[in-house]
């Protein structure tokens, strides 16, 4: 597993599956968050079996599926409320932690700097630049061109 730490609260990864699980509790992770849906490839483990697994490692887990390059609002929102519920820290995963950097950033648009959130991305190894509109544009999906703030 490749963990990358975005803040106290969230770090993301690619893929897991049900067997890293016990080492994430180890690892002091408390929260999961799936960002990947089932089927987006054969080889990944369906969300029942990661939360079955989860489960029985005594951690809390939720099904926030993105389909890579379709995010709504409501996904931000369901994400955003995730991260409020579930006890941290917290791990999101997807194909390669990407979305859920992508879902961190938009969820944190209305609560810190455009600056921070690029600078913590960028830190983790994801360069969030692409999307710096829609966080200034406070993570709308709406296509408005938005003036960029930091």
């Amino acid at each position: 597993m490749d963990i990358k730490k975005i803040d106290n609260t969230l770090s993301v990864s690619a893929q897991i599956r049900a067997e890293d699980i016990p080492a994430l509790k180890d690892q002091g992770f408390r929260g999961i968050i799936c960002n990947r849906p089932d089927g987006e490839s054969a080889d990944q483990p369906a969300f029942k079996t990661m939360e079955t697994a989860a489960t029985t490692a005594g951690l809390e887990i939720r099904y926030v599926p993105i389909i890579n390059g379709q995010v709504r609002d409501e996904d931000i929102a369901l994400f955003d409320h995730s991260l409020r519920d579930l006890p941290g820290p917290i791990l999101a995963y997807c194909r390669s932690g990407t979305r859920s950097a992508m879902l961190w950033s938009l969820s944190q648009a209305r609560c810190r700097p455009l600056h921070e959130i690029l600078a913590a991305t960028k830190a983790a190894g994801y360069d969030m630049s692409g999307i710096a509109r829609q966080i200034a544009n406070h993570a709308s999906t709406d296509k408005k061109d938005a003036k960029i703030i930091s």
